[in-house]
């Protein structure tokens, strides 16, 4: 008979130990670490992490006195707990990890058992490889077009550089004085 987390928030529950709890959302090294401060005065309970509508879990960390047990159904979510706070950290996620995570609070001691939401949040996850590849195609358009203007630059100087080449030779042929004329001999000069 308890409410499901999704329609329960801690922050509704009059209780002591429980309270609105702020988590703490911290990116570091391409990793997310979601941080929530432990209940007060609680001998044993159950942090969880829920993923998408459906609330799939994929990660939880239960402490009691005695013991710390740390439960991962998937490699991208770890836990972490010190005595006064539990850490969800999320590694290497792709874009497939888009969706919406519930934190989960389980009370089990001292009663009554407390089953709410401590947070809602929606993760959105970039690809890595969508960033790479439209980098480098926007590289190799701009790549492809300095190729084309300088080809259409080279082009032109061979274009103009023939020209100059030609118009040279021709100034020779038409603009020299000797060139119409046939060879004369000097006249001899007699000696006396």
């Amino acid at each position: 008979g308890v409410d499901s987390c999704s329609l329960r928030a801690c922050k509704n529950i009059d209780q002591a130990h429980v309270s609105d709890a702020q988590m703490v959302v911290e990116f570091e090294n391409g990793n997310v670490n979601c941080t929530f401060p432990n209940p007060k005065n609680v001998s044993d309970f159950s942090m969880i992490l829920l993923k998408g509508s459906e609330k799939k879990k994929i990660c939880a960390l239960h402490l009691s006195k005695e013991k710390v047990y740390h439960e991962s159904n998937v490699t991208y979510c770890q836990t972490q707990s010190s005595s006064n706070s539990t850490t969800f950290i999320l590694k290497n996620l792709e874009r497939k990890h888009t969706d919406v995570y519930t934190f989960s609070l389980e009370i089990l001691l001292p009663p009554p058992y407390i089953d709410c939401c401590l947070k809602e949040t929606y993760l959105y996850v970039q690809d890595k490889e969508d960033c790479f590849s439209l980098g480098l195609v926007s590289w190799i358009i701009i790549g492809l077009i300095i190729f084309a203007i300088s080809c259409v630059c080279c082009v032109v100087a061979c274009c103009l550089r023939s020209k100059n080449q030609k118009c040279e030779s021709n100034s020779h042929e038409y603009n020299s004085e000797y060139m119409p004329m046939a060879a004369v001999n000097a006249a001899k000069k007699t000696r006396i």
